[in-house]
């Protein structure tokens, strides 16, 4: 057990279901992630930074890629769907297709992979 999967063992089953789904399709686009926290939140690390979060909030689902650029680097894969610079919120019922999960998960990884991106996309 990890942080993650401690997180995911408090939740009401349905938005367990729905943010498990997530973090598993964020460990098969990226194998190589551990679980931790950052911020406070259960998230998935590369290379020891923050990859992805995902938590139940009162209102919706948020899903933080720790990046206020990743939103932003892929905006076509999130038409439609409600964000803003550091978080993506969705319903149950109306979960992110798995193409838009992969697409947080590999703007986020190159930017851990490469800072630069980072510094470029702020200056």
């Amino acid at each position: 057990m990890g942080t993650v999967d401690d997180y995911l063992a408090s939740l009401d089953p349905t938005d367990r279901e729905v943010i498990a789904h997530v973090f598993d399709v964020a460990r098969e686009t990226i194998p190589d992630v551990e679980q931790g926290t950052s911020y406070g939140m259960p998230a998935l690390l590369y290379r020891g930074k923050a990859l992805i979060a995902v938590m139940r909030t009162k209102k919706h689902i948020g899903v933080y890629p720790f990046s206020g650029l990743v939103p932003a680097r892929i905006a076509p894969a999130l038409e439609g769907i409600e964000h803003d610079k550091g978080t993506i919120r969705f319903q149950p019922e109306d979960p992110l297709p798995d193409d838009t999960i992969r697409a947080i998960v590999e703007a986020r990884r190159a930017e851990i992979e490469d800072p630069s991106l980072r510094k470029a996309a702020r200056g």
